[in-house]
This record gives C-alpha cells, sequence and structure tokens, in this order.
C-alpha cells in the first residue's frame, strides 16, 4: 500500500485488516476518530507506538503529555505543521520502516 492507496481507504467504513494498529489508529485519527485512535496507540510498549501516541496527544493540545511520549519514543518535538507530521508517521510504517 502507498500514500494515496491509505488516503482513498478513508473512503470505507473500517481499516483493511492488513493494516497493522499503528497504521489503523493513524486511519481513525484522519477519520476525525481521536478516541479510538488513542486507544490503539495507548498501552503497547516501544518507540513506534510511543511515537504516535506523541503525535496524538501533541494534536489533542496536549503538549507535557505530548513531549513525554516524544522522549520516549526517542524523538524531538516537530516543528512541522500536525498535517506533515501525519504523513511522515503513515509513510514510515507503509514503507516498512
Amino acid at each position: 500500500m502507498d500514500l494515496q492507496k491509505f488516503k482513498d481507504s478513508l473512503s470505507e467504513a473500517q481499516p483493511e485488516d492488513t493494516m497493522n494498529f499503528l497504521l489503523k489508529a493513524l486511519w481513525f485519527d484522519a477519520k476525525g476518530d481521536w478516541t479510538k485512535a488513542h486507544d490503539l496507540a495507548d498501552g503497547p510498549p516501544g518507540k513506534e507506538a510511543a511515537w504516535v501516541h506523541a503525535y496524538l496527544h501533541r494534536k489533542e493540545g496536549d503538549t507535557w503529555n505530548a513531549n513525554y511520549w516524544y522522549r520516549q519514543a526517542g524523538r524531538a518535538t516537530p516543528d512541522e505543521s500536525l498535517e506533515e507530521e501525519w504523513t511522515q508517521i503513515v509513510q514510515y510504517f507503509l514503507e516498512g520502516k
């Protein structure tokens, strides 16, 4: 799957079964379901989940919490827009890291 196909899938009612849980979180976020996105990203260990979790809290406006999760992800808090970060994260997962 490439970025355009991922974006096209946003017209569907549910994400594709083949997506990993973090891509599904980003899919639900793009569909406006922040809570479902957060539920998927919250809890699993690892730097990748922490990165998605950080992005979601940044989007929510909870800067303190976002910064905590960026540190857990080993990443600096980004300067780019939320849309640019979302695209960067989606591409990271689609390209297989």
